[in-house]
């Protein structure tokens, strides 16, 4: 575990100066198309079931509701101007770095749960699941992101529990490129 945080803090530190060139872009961007912050700071549920702020570039406006994209009656009607693009490319995901670098996210792990989305946090917290640090992305992110049911993320972020290596990871991270250029499993 400890090799995995140090990899974590190297590949987040190189990222961030990586990419920050177009954070800046990003920010500026969603600050010009739509009123409101840069960034969101969503309530999360991290490693034990611990509730953490993620960052993410804002997607939505800002008189969005606070739950799960696929809980809304009709997602598109809440995007700003940029917001599908954002989410088609993951670049809204880029200030998560940030939650990597301090700890309460790794490179890979389940993706951490809306503080309110009981069904998968109970689904998770029984299949033991919560005693992973969440991810920036993880197996069953590259096994359909958006388009999974609840239990079988749980069933992914399960598999990947028992399955969890360096070698692992690294296969995870590649296939999330792929998935990323290709804006695969994407529903909004």
């Amino acid at each position: 575990m400890r090799s995995k945080r140090i990899f974590d803090i190297i590949v987040s530190v190189g990222a961030i100066f990586l990419f920050s060139l177009p954070m800046a872009m990003v920010a500026i961007a969603v600050r010009i198309s739509s009123p409101g912050p840069a960034l969101y700071w969503s309530k999360r549920v991290g490693r034990e079931n611990q509730i953490f702020l993620m960052p993410k570039f804002r997607t939505m406006r800002t008189d969005a509701p606070v739950v799960a994209t696929h809980l809304l009656g009709d997602p598109g009607s809440y995007l700003t101007p940029i917001g599908s693009f954002l989410r088609k490319t993951s670049l809204d995901e880029l200030p998560q770095l940030w939650s990597v670098l301090r700890g309460d996210m790794s490179l890979v792990g389940p993706r951490p749960a809306l503080f309110n989305q009981h069904d998968l946090i109970a689904g998770r917290t029984e299949a033991n699941v919560h005693l992973l640090t969440p991810g920036l992305t993880g197996w069953a992110q590259v096994n359909g992101r958006d388009e999974l049911a609840i239990p079988l993320k749980v069933a992914f972020d399960a598999e990947y529990q028992q399955k969890q290596s360096f070698v692992f990871d690294l296969r995870i991270l590649w296939l999330t490129v792929i998935k990323v250029i290709s804006a695969r499993g994407v529903s909004h």
